[in-house]
């Protein structure tokens, strides 16, 4: 599938039926997951099967229903952009396979995740994986000069870049980053807000896919 087609076909899922995760897409994800970590040094793990973290077995728990399965980001402290990357790659690779997800801060029993967390790491958040009751919504988006300097002439690929930065998902939906360039180089920033780091490194590896540039890019 394109790389845009990707990112456009994935949206937010909080309800699932309860057909379990296949075994090859469980496979698949653990390739992915290992290639992660062996790279960023994070601690990533894919829990499947487990009711208590969204309380599965009741039929909703926050905006959550049905969710028996879950990317838990696990990782030293302060590597929040890097969640966020990483994360989004596991993410993206879960929708090639039809898996749904949605990124998850607050909305689940922290205490209940089946994680294994080691000396110097923490839980940062969840994201929900499954097989939704529905493909979910395309939500309102920003512009490309909302978040950046892009202007007519540039380069394409900053504005491929960009454009896929604004398929990111983001915390509420806020969109708070922005993106400037100087010549091949392009610096990206958080705004204020609640995981607004997190969204960051969502969007930087939104915005290589799209551009079709890697992690050199950034200034």
């Amino acid at each position: 599938m394109d790389v845009f087609d990707l990112m456009k076909a994935r949206h937010s899922v909080r309800r699932f039926t309860d057909r379990p995760l296949e075994a090859e897409a469980v496979a698949a994800l653990g390739a992915e997951i290992d290639a992660c970590n062996k790279e960023s040094g994070l601690h990533i793990q894919l829990v499947t099967d487990e009711p208590e973290a969204f309380q599965a077995g009741k039929p909703t728990y926050g905006s959550f229903g049905g969710c028996r399965n879950y990317l838990a980001l696990v990782g030293p402290k302060g590597r929040d952009e890097a969640f966020g990357y990483y994360g989004e790659r596991v993410v993206l690779r879960a929708q090639e396979l039809g898996i749904n997800s949605c990124w998850v801060a607050l909305t689940y029993k922290k205490g209940k995740a089946k994680a294994e967390v080691g000396p110097g790491e923490k839980l940062h958040m969840v994201i929900a994986l499954g097989y939704g009751e529905t493909q979910g919504v395309e939500h309102k988006s920003k512009s490309i000069a909302d978040v950046s300097d892009c202007k007519d002439g540039d380069p394409d690929w900053y504005r491929l870049g960009i454009e896929a930065a604004l398929l990111a998902p983001t915390a509420i939906n806020q969109q708070k980053f922005r993106f400037e360039r100087n010549g091949d180089k392009v610096k990206a920033r958080p705004g204020f807000g609640v995981c607004v780091k997190t969204d960051l490194g969502i969007a930087k590896y939104h915005f290589e896919l799209g551009s079709g540039k890697d992690r050199s890019v950034w200034a």
